[in-house]
């Protein structure tokens, strides 16, 4: 990263490689003094380095969501919707393992090491699964990747949802 001057009153960092996230690759930072101090540009790197940190999962981790739905409804794969109960309700895919991302720490029994069968997480739009498949593979579970698109496109395309079972 380095810090790129706009103006007397704007600092612009930019990534110069690659990042995880290719939707944060710049952040601008408007300086109502308008002097860039150390201590500014400082904020900045930090601040960048946490919003590319957030997103370190990568393509490799995700599956599209047809893929998923296929492989689910082929028994290929476990599938774990850790939206929150009352997003349950609104519908899940017949056979998923319900897991409340609230609920997870206490009941990572549920989620399979194993390599065998790999663990498909999904929750409405990605981001809570990206984020709980870094935190799990921190852990060690290595045979698991997130669905991309989540349970909201499953249902902007029309796909079967169930009610949830107790």
């Amino acid at each position: 990263m380095r810090v790129k001057h706009r103006s007397k009153s704007s600092s612009q960092l930019r990534c110069a490689g690659p990042t995880q996230n290719p939707n944060i690759s710049t952040i601008t930072y408007i300086n109502p003094t308008g002097t860039d101090t150390a201590m500014q540009k400082l904020l900045l790197l930090i601040v960048m380095a946490v919003l590319t940190a957030c997103s370190s999962a990568s393509d490799v981790d995700k599956v599209s969501l047809e893929q998923a739905r296929n492989d689910h409804e082929a028994g290929k794969i476990t599938l774990i919707d850790i939206r929150e109960s009352p997003e349950h309700r609104t519908g899940v895919a017949q056979g998923a393992v319900l897991l409340p991302m609230s609920e997870l720490s206490r009941k990572l029994n549920l989620i399979p090491q194993t390599t065998d069968k790999p663990v498909l997480l999904i929750c409405n739009t990605q981001n809570r699964s990206k984020a709980t498949l870094t935190e799990l593979k921190k852990r060690g579970y290595q045979n698991i990747r997130y669905v991309e698109g989540g349970m909201s496109q499953w249902a902007a395309k029309g796909w079967p949802l169930v009610a949830p079972q107790p």
